[in-house]
């Protein structure tokens, strides 16, 4: 039997585990740590939120997201992550996530839910588009790391003169 709940601090050491597992599938490095987790998720000032989808009491899997703002549509939730495990593909749990999500979405009055997919992931976009999911294909995902960060120091940025 399905159940879907929030995570609280004492899933913090499964939730990483989840995450480790959709990295694997990804091929993407994770690098963050429950400590990690529990402050920024758990903490007097939680950044994110995460439903645990369990299967007669096994983690299943998770949906993780959080509040974004556009200035074009207002207020809306960014679904980072939904991911369930191998073994529970095919029983609806993804749905029921992704369902979960948007009724709080709506419960909210959110504009939707945004969401990234890689390119190479045919799975995840065709169980996106049989959920109506509009793809936005003219906008290019751009992300700013810590060494593009470090050459955006505005002390470094005013004392360089400028190309003439």
């Amino acid at each position: 039997m399905l159940s879907i709940r929030p995570a609280n601090l004492h899933d913090v050491g499964e939730l990483k585990a989840l995450i480790h597992e959709m990295g694997e599938y990804e091929r993407m490095p994770v690098v963050v740590t429950k400590e990690s987790l529990a402050r920024d998720g758990f903490g007097p000032r939680p950044e994110f939120r995460v439903l645990i989808a369990e299967w007669d009491g096994q983690p299943a899997g998770y949906a993780f997201f959080f509040d974004c703002y556009s200035t074009f549509r207002g207020r809306g939730l960014f679904l980072e992550d939904l991911f369930v495990r191998a073994q529970f593909r095919g029983k609806k749990v993804g749905d029921a996530l992704l369902s979960r999500v948007a009724a709080v979405a709506r419960a909210e009055n959110c504009f939707g839910i945004m969401l990234n997919v890689l390119a190479w992931n045919r799975p995840a976009i065709e169980f996106f588009r049989k959920h109506n999911a509009t793809f936005l294909d003219d906008w290019k995902t751009a992300r700013l790391d810590r060494e593009a960060l470090q050459s955006l120091d505005e002390d470094k940025i005013i004392k360089t003169p400028p190309n003439q």
